[in-house]
């Protein structure tokens, strides 16, 4: 028979057929027939997976969300057509940035939230390819002397403009929604209990509150700091769903996270997920997979058996094809653009220090190739015949070579890093393709030499002039840390995954943490 704990209350006893044990106080009686009310007959509608519906009223940032994709497209696709000496390059950009702007109106993207699917980055991309089809109608019907090939180059940096202010505008929904925490009750044998706890408690991106657990058998959990007020018994009992319903009411808990094993799987688990979804709370199960996105997880039910269909990481097809044209014209935009700081900042390095403007250095890339990477210079010229004389200060664990207040960076350098600027000519080697925008930090060859089977997967996509390491800690990351974002990114990136982290970036390279 499973046993039930209530806090706060002095009860304490085995849970039989006819509910969980009730609170003596009329206060707690109160409370907990409340409570029982609310989960009988919730007064909004659930969706599965248990939350409610939230209803949102028209935003008010329609006309600034218009005006940011006019201008995102507009000032750059017309930078770009003078400097390609193309004729009446600001009509073209103009009516470009028009029609932009018109064509995502109309399709609900300034709606909250967007009237129309998909909606966010993805939803921007297939705006932007819509877009080039209605240009090039335009193009034939007017017999426009415009270049096609730079007009399509022209108008690529708007689709990076609109898939930032996306991310912007969605970071405060994020926020909200991070801070409408779920209650949850785990049930399951003790291994995966501690694991469960152990995950849900070492990080704070999720809106998940863990309460108590309810371990099945005898098993004693390893994790410190979780209440644990009733057990199951080993083998499946008719007290099953009171003793987890107990745990519920006891915790106030809005959410059952079942990890199941062999103890707690097939009918027994079906019978509690019953008497839970009959008095409305909210059951998950616990999947053995990770590292793995939602987008890629498919189920199915088959010989009535619940499968869990895993899609293959992206290696081509249209989303390679999109990341690349994106990653070339982003760099070239951004080359064009960034031209003025260039210059600023190759002044100041030439005179801050004696020594070459720019650090050149072999990195190992996509399938360990090696290929020349560029930065602005911010150490002293003979850093690397330094490195030796630091090994033991040393603060980075596995490959990595990291030293806070390491002596060999200079002044202006120290700046620079904060602020990111000094990887920025590696807008070259995105544009040569031997980078990306988004993807895991290239390696130094010996870093790289000493990767094992699972390090390695890290060099099965372009590294990155920004990614999740970025935009997660920087330097602050220990190394086992940076590899399972870089793995994650590895195996879940896709077009939209890149825009949000792009967005991201910009916060991230704000605030400066982690960067030295």
């Amino acid at each position: 028979m499973g046993h039930v704990e209530i806090p706060e209350t002095g009860i304490s006893g085995p849970v039989g057929l006819r509910g969980a044990p009730r609170p003596r106080t009329a206060a707690a009686r109160s409370r907990t027939a409340a409570l029982e009310q609310l989960w009988r007959a919730p007064t909004a509608q659930r969706d599965p997976a248990g939350r409610t519906t939230d209803r949102r009223t028209p935003g008010h940032g329609t006309a600034l969300a218009a005006l940011t994709d006019l201008v995102g497209l507009t000032g750059p696709a017309w930078l770009l057509l003078r400097a390609g000496d193309q004729p009446r390059p600001l009509v073209t950009a103009t009516l470009a940035g028009l029609v932009w702007a018109g064509l995502r109106g109309a399709r609900g993207r300034y709606a909250e939230p967007p009237r129309t699917a998909p909606g966010g980055a993805a939803g921007a991309v297939g705006d932007w390819l819509l877009l080039v089809g209605v240009l090039a109608v335009l193009h034939t019907a007017a017999g426009s002397p415009v270049d096609p090939a730079a007009a399509v180059v022209a108008v690529a940096p708007g689709l990076l403009v609109a898939t930032a202010a996306v991310g912007l505008r969605q970071w405060p929904r994020s926020a909200r929604r991070a801070r409408r925490t779920r209650r949850v009750l785990l049930v399951g044998e003790a291994a995966g209990l501690d694991r469960a706890a152990e995950q849900l408690n070492s990080r704070t991106d999720h809106g998940y509150q863990l309460v108590a657990a309810i371990p099945v058998g005898a098993g004693t959990l390893r994790h410190d700091g979780v209440h644990v007020p009733g057990r199951l018994a080993s083998l499946p009992a008719d007290d099953d769903v009171t003793t987890v319903l107990g745990g519920v009411y006891a915790h106030e808990a809005d959410l059952v996270l079942v990890a199941p094993g062999p103890r707690l799987t097939g009918d027994r688990l079906r019978r509690v997920g019953w008497g839970l979804h009959d008095r409305g709370v909210a059951l998950c199960v616990l999947s053995e997979l990770s590292g793995v996105a939602a987008e890629r997880v498919r189920p199915d039910t088959v010989a009535g058996l619940t499968l869990l269909h895993v899609a293959p990481p992206l290696r081509g097809g249209a989303q390679a094809a999109a990341k690349a044209a994106l990653d070339r014209a982003g760099a070239l935009f951004g080359l064009v653009f960034l031209t003025p700081l260039f210059l600023a900042v190759a002044l100041g390095v030439r005179l801050s220090s004696p020594g070459p403007v720019f650090h050149r250095q072999i990195r190992q890339g996509r399938h360990n190739r090696p290929f020349t990477m560029w930065k602005f210079r911010t150490m002293v010229a003979d850093a690397e015949h330094r490195k030796a004389r630091l090994a033991a200060a040393n603060e980075a664990d596995g490959p990595l070579f990291k030293i806070r207040g390491d002596p060999r960076v200079t002044r202006i350098g120290r700046a620079l890093r904060r602020t990111s600027v000094d990887e920025l000519p590696q807008l070259l080697n995105v544009l040569l393709g031997h980078m990306s925008l988004v993807g895991p930090r290239p390696p130094l060859p010996e870093e790289a030499s000493r990767y094992d089977e699972r390090e390695h997967r890290r060099l099965a996509v372009k590294p990155g002039l920004t990614g999740l390491w970025q935009v997660s800690g920087r330097s602050d990351l220990s190394w086992q840390e940076t590899v399972s974002l870089d793995l994650w990114y590895v195996d879940n990136w896709s077009v939209a995954t890149d825009m949000g982290l792009l967005a991201r970036t910009v916060r991230a390279v704000t605030d400066g943490r982690g960067a030295y």
